[in-house]
């Protein structure tokens, strides 16, 4: 924690802010920083706690943090293997499927195309949060047969989205991966219960989301119980071009965590062919993976059709990135 002094405040003024902060925080250390102080061996709660009341102290003008300060658990991990359900250790690992279940036999025939190509794990959404009321929302529970017989065909890991806490525990039963939604991830009591769930999580960031926004999310998830935990880059809209993956944060990301950090380039690209582009070109600048949209069929996708590519695609993919 880095206390800021106010512009032009006297010695005086500084020794009198330093008693005052002794007083609120007892046992805490301080050092010279430019501008101000830092404090030194406050635990979390506590620093958390005390910033806005610093913060109204004579002569504080600010109270910042380090990202390894707000997000000591994710900050602290290391590399995360993942063995199950997914192994890290020898990247990249491939999460393959379309957007949304639809129905059993397209899915079923996805599965088993996706495994021969080479996926690691099935995308596996029956729930899919929609801009418009009056979209496809996925098939919901009556889906949860369908991957789950996906899984006994093929023997690969599902990963699905969850969106609601009250899907926590039947997905959970059944999934092998809870994955947390951009739209969601600011969404903090389902990060607590994907989090108390027992289960991996993927974690996508937020369109417009900042690294430091992301990794408190991916906070919340670990603080609940996560153990195996993986961060996926979405990519932010970019005006008149449509979206972008943002390589700089993936690798900042990966340095600052040492978790598993890989990229979602359909949705980054909103074409197909722009899709197989994206998905090689975050593979070389460092993800670890991919969450790629794909299918037997996407020209007859009810969801993002447009962005999906063919399962002959996905395997170009996946034997040019080996």
């Amino acid at each position: 924690m880095i206390i800021n002094f106010e512009k032009n405040l006297s010695p005086e003024g500084r020794a009198a802010l330093l008693v005052l902060l002794r007083r609120k925080l007892p046992g805490a250390r301080y050092a010279a920083a430019k501008g101000g102080l830092k404090v030194i061996g406050l635990p979390p709660q506590k620093a958390a706690d005390a910033a806005p009341l610093i913060e109204n102290l004579p002569g504080a003008a600010r109270v910042t943090f380090l990202n390894a300060e707000l997000c000591p658990l994710a900050c602290a991990m290391s590399r995360t293997v993942l063995s199950k359900p997914l192994d890290f250790r020898r990247t990249p690992v491939f999460i393959a499927g379309p957007c949304a279940v639809e129905d059993e036999a397209s899915y079923l025939s996805c599965a088993r195309a996706l495994k021969a190509a080479g996926a690691h794990a099935l995308r596996a959404a029956l729930f899919k949060p929609r801009s418009s009321p009056y979209a496809f929302q996925g098939l919901g529970w009556a889906g949860l047969p369908i991957i789950a017989k996906a899984k006994k065909i093929t023997g690969l890991p599902l990963v699905t989205e969850i969106t609601d806490t009250r899907q926590a525990a039947r997905l959970a039963g059944v999934c092998d991966i809870l994955q947390i939604g951009a739209r969601n991830m600011r969404n903090y009591e389902l990060l607590k219960e994907a989090g108390r769930s027992g289960r991996a999580v993927l974690l996508k960031r937020a369109m417009r989301a900042t690294l430091r926004e992301w990794l408190l999310s991916a906070e919340y998830l670990l603080k609940y119980g996560v153990k195996e935990l993986i961060l996926c880059e979405r990519g932010d809209m970019l005006s008149g071009s449509g979206a972008a993956l943002d390589f700089r944060l993936i690798r900042e990301a990966k340095r600052l965590t040492r978790l598993p950090v890989i990229a979602d380039p359909s949705h980054a690209a909103g074409g197909r062919e722009a899709a197989e582009r994206l998905a090689l070109k975050a593979l070389r600048s460092g993800a670890d993976g991919l969450l790629i949209e794909a299918a037997v069929n996407p020209y007859a996708a009810r969801v993002d059709g447009r962005q999906t590519v063919t399962a002959e695609t996905f395997q170009k993919i996946a034997g040019r990135a080996r």
